[in-house]
């Protein structure tokens, strides 16, 4: 048996063998989850589409604004890894009803925050309930279908993921744009109270449980240094313009560099003592891996940079409606999603790793597009012209997002692919995280302070076109590292898939990318 081998502990448990294929519980169970990973899915681009109301209607900082989508995104990745190791341990079904039921919560919190502050602490919160239980999604899905179901079963979770990337925009414009009973863009997040209440009682109801027979111990020593070094490097981004840049800020951030070092130190003791570091070091000796995570974190950047950016370009800069801004993103989604399917599907067995980097020129070809056309269109610029640029966008996006994993993971060995599929996704998001902390630098900082009505638009096209030149570098960058991933990834060998569910996958919701060959992964 494989490392994903369950030992069922539930009184009602589905039968075993055959009668298990007909047990219809499984179904009810695979409906819960998958409610709950859509709903992780949506949570995201709801809250970006929200982005302008909320600094409009609460007052809230550029700073504070960029913490509501990072401090989500750094509390996210910091526990996903732990999450999953969590759920091994003391059962999967456990810990996602505790991160549902927390999700919930938080929500709550959410949507009934009294100012700035406690909307950025409700979703660090939020974002650290995912973080338990998103991992456990694919880990019951894996212990409660045998294994010639899984395909059907994964095929549903695409079908998720690209009605989560669709819908997350548009419910977010029309929650906000409604005012439901006065309370502005509050409902975005009390949405989810129905949904997870729902998901809490059926959930203890109809999944069995399940554990790893041999789950690896927590380093909670490794996800506080983690955590540490990414607070000291993002805090001072963030706020140090407001604050005129002030000498503590440079010190924080050459600090964290020494707190990274202690990781490394940290973590290579951590494997010689009891072999479950939070880092597997010795992955980085595998040049595709090293290669992928630069990749995959460099990504991160772009796309933390560019999405909270095109939010506040619309809606702040050219004064549109969240509904309008929403559906003119639309065409973005549905090129990403076609373009993903036909990558994995036709263009990668073909052209192998010139796929990737065909994506990565695309996607630069469709940023450059669109600066020049807000250039050239300024304040006056309409929906249907932006369709062109975000269509190339979406179909570099696509090439790039649905097979990277597997070219990354192609020559990991099998015993440590569970541990690297939860570093892949785990520091694309602290990548996001990074991108949204540098949103302070190259757009805030170009945009000037205390602007008059008349000058926010011109200021915000401005820095709109400044912010996606260097999502342009970015692109270059990894077209650039991605010369270091195989020509041709080779399939997983037998068992990877299982052996991956350990360690668990979430990526961002905007991506979407398939994880261990067929398997989509989850976001957050």
């Amino acid at each position: 048996m494989t490392s994903t081998e369950t030992t069922l502990s539930s009184p009602a448990e589905p039968p075993q063998g055959p009668a298990a294929v007909a047990d219809r519980r499984r179904w009810f169970a695979l409906a819960i989850v998958m409610t709950a990973a859509f709903m992780d899915l949506v949570d995201v681009t709801i809250v970006n589409i929200a982005i302008p109301s909320i600094q409009r209607d609460e007052g809230a900082s550029f700073s504070q604004i960029q913490w509501i989508t990072a401090g989500y995104a750094l509390a996210f990745a910091a526990g996903l890894i732990t999450g999953g190791r969590l759920g091994d341990i003391h059962g999967r079904k456990r810990l996602f009803l505790v991160g549902i039921g927390g999700f919930t919560i938080a929500s709550a919190l959410c949507g009934f925050a009294a100012n700035p502050e406690m909307l950025v602490a409700s979703r660090i919160l939020q974002g650290g309930m995912a973080a338990l239980m998103v991992p456990q999604v694919l880990s019951i899905v894996h212990a409660t279908f045998p294994a010639h179901e899984r395909g059907k079963v994964f095929g549903l979770f695409g079908a998720i993921v690209g009605l989560g990337a669709v819908s997350g925009p548009l419910l977010g414009a029309l929650l906000t744009e409604w005012n439901l009973f006065g309370l502005e863009w509050r409902p975005i997040f009390l949405i989810n109270l129905p949904v997870g209440i729902a998901a809490l009682i059926l959930g203890r109801r109809f999944i069995s449980e399940s554990k790893a027979p041999k789950a690896l111990k927590l380093d909670l020593v490794g996800v506080a240094l983690v955590t540490l070094g990414l607070l000291m490097l993002l805090y001072p981004l963030t706020r140090g313009r407001e604050l005129g840049w002030p000498l503590w800020g440079y010190a924080s951030m050459g600090g964290a560099l020494l707190v990274f070092a202690a990781l490394v130190a940290y973590e290579r003791r951590k494997a010689a003592r009891d072999g479950s570091p939070l880092v597997e070091l010795s992955l980085f000796k595998v040049k595709s891996f090293a290669a992928g995570i630069a990749v995959q974190t460099v990504f991160g950047v772009g796309l933390g940079i560019f999405f909270l950016v095109w939010t506040l370009y619309m809606q702040v800069g050219l004064g549109w409606s969240p509904l309008r801004a929403g559906l003119t993103g639309v065409p973005f989604s549905i090129a990403v999603s076609a373009a993903a399917g036909m990558s994995v599907q036709l263009l990668v067995p073909r052209f192998g790793r010139k796929v990737l980097q065909a994506g990565a020129l695309i996607m630069a070809a469709g940023v450059l597009l669109y600066i020049w056309e807000s250039e050239r269109y300024g304040l006056s610029i309409a929906s249907w012209q932006m369709a062109l640029p975000l269509v190339v966008m979406g179909a570099g996006m696509g090439f790039i997002v649905a097979p990277l994993t597997d070219a990354v993971l192609s020559e990991v060995p099998r015993e440590h692919s569970g541990s690297a599929s939860g570093l892949i996704n785990t520091v694309q998001q602290m990548g996001n995280a990074l991108g949204l902390g540098l949103v302070s630098v190259v757009f805030f900082g170009e945009i000037g302070d205390r602007l008059t009505p008349a000058q926010v638009g011109p200021a915000f096209v401005n820095g709109f076109q400044h912010a996606l030149g260097w999502v342009v570098a970015v692109m270059v960058a990894i077209f650039l590292l991605m010369f270091a991933l195989p020509k041709r990834p080779a399939q997983h060998v037998e068992g990877a898939e299982d052996a991956a569910v350990g360690e668990q996958e979430s990526v961002n919701p905007a991506e979407g990318a398939p994880v261990s060959g067929s398997e989509p992964a989850l976001t957050g």
